[in-house]
C-alpha cells in the first residue's frame, strides 16, 4: 500500500468533528480549553513568532522593551517626583513608580496586542481550522515574556536602593500577576472579538488605556486617594473595583520595600481574591463570547 492511499485510509477511518465550537457555559468552555490543549504546540510556535515579529529588522532588538519604560521613569521621577515634588511624600519614588508601571505596562500590552490578534491572522484564520483563541493566547505569551525582561530591571534596583522584605508580602506578587494575567486575558478575548465586526474598537482601547493608567495608584499613593475620598466611601469602594488597581497595590505591597509600613486599601488580600473568583467567571463569559462571534470571522475578515 502506498503512502498516499494509506493516507487516505487513516482519514476515513478518524471520526468526523464539528466545525463550529462547542455550545454550552461549562461543556463549552471546557471542550475548547481541550481544543486548546491539544494545539499547545501551535500555541507556542505562535508565541515565539509573536516575540520575533516585535523586533524583526531591529539593531537594537530586545533592548526596546527595556528602553520604553525607563524612559517613561524618567519622565515620571522628573516632572511628576521632582518638579511636582511627589517624591517628598512617597519614600524610594523611583522604585514605587516603576513598580507600578511595570503592572501596568503588562496589562496595557496585553489588551493593545490581543485586540488586533485575530485581524493581524486574518490569512490564517481564512485558511485553516484551529481554535482561534490561540491567538489571543499568544499574544499573552509575548507580553509576559516583554514582562519578565522588565520585571528583571525592577528586581535588580530593588535590590540595589533596598531589597524586598521576607514575609507575608511576597504573597501578593504571585497573586497579584495571575489576577491581572485573568482579567487582561478575559478582555483580551473579547476585544479581539469584536475588533473583527467593530475595527474602531483597537484605537478605542489606545484611548482607554492612556486614560486608565491614571486610574491606579502608580505615580500618586493610596493617602492621595484617602485624603480626596475622605467622607465618601462610595466612591472609595468604585475605585477599589478596579482589579488593575488592586494588581499594584499587589506588587508594590512586595517590590516597594520602603512602604512595608505605609497605608494601604483596607482587606486588600481579600479584594485581591474576591477579585480572581470574579475574574475566573470573567473569563469564562469572555471565553464563551469569543466562541460565539468566532462563527463568522472567516466571512468579516
Amino acid at each position: 500500500m502506498s503512502v498516499a492511499t494509506e493516507r487516505q485510509v487513516r482519514l476515513a477511518r478518524a471520526p468526523l468533528r464539528p466545525a463550529a465550537p462547542e455550545v454550552g457555559f461549562v461543556h463549552g468552555a471546557a471542550a475548547s480549553l481541550s481544543d486548546i490543549w491539544g494545539r499547545r504546540d501551535l500555541l507556542m510556535r505562535l508565541t515565539r513568532r509573536e516575540i520575533r515579529a516585535r523586533y524583526k529588522d531591529s539593531v537594537l532588538g530586545i533592548v526596546w522593551s527595556l528602553i520604553r519604560p525607563l524612559v517613561s521613569l524618567l519622565i515620571y521621577v522628573l516632572v511628576i517626583g521632582k518638579v511636582m515634588g511627589a517624591e517628598r511624600a512617597i519614600a524610594d519614588f523611583a522604585i514605587y513608580v516603576f513598580t507600578g508601571l511595570t503592572a501596568w505596562q503588562l496589562f496595557s500590552d496585553i489588551l493593545s496586542t490581543s485586540t488586533s490578534s485575530i485581524v493581524g491572522n486574518s490569512g490564517i484564520i481564512k485558511k485553516i481550522q484551529l481554535p482561534r483563541e490561540i491567538f489571543p493566547l499568544a499574544s499573552v505569551g509575548a507580553s509576559l515574556f516583554n514582562f519578565a525582561m522588565q520585571f528583571l530591571i525592577l528586581l535588580l534596583a530593588t535590590l540595589v536602593i533596598r531589597p524586598p522584605v521576607v514575609g507575608i508580602s511576597l504573597i501578593y506578587l504571585p497573586l497579584a500577576l495571575v489576577l491581572l494575567l485573568v482579567w487582561s486575558t478575559a478582555f483580551g478575548l473579547i476585544l479581539a472579538a469584536a475588533n473583527v465586526y467593530l475595527r474602531d474598537i483597537q484605537y478605542l482601547v489606545e484611548v482607554v488605556l492612556l486614560v486608565g493608567m491614571w486610574a491606579s495608584p502608580i505615580v500618586y499613593s493610596w493617602d492621595m486617594v484617602t485624603s480626596l475620598t475622605a467622607g465618601r466611601g462610595l466612591l472609595e469602594e468604585i475605585y477599589l473595583a478596579n482589579p488593575v488597581t488592586l494588581v499594584i497595590m499587589g506588587f508594590q505591597r512586595t517590590m516597594w520595600a520602603a512602604g512595608a509600613g505605609a497605608n494601604t486599601a483596607p482587606h486588600l488580600m481579600t479584594r485581591m481574591v474576591v477579585s480572581l473568583i470574579i475574574g475566573a467567571v470573567a473569563l469564562i463569559i469572555g471565553q464563551r463570547v469569543f466562541s460565539v462571534l468566532q462563527r463568522n470571522f472567516a466571512q468579516e475578515l
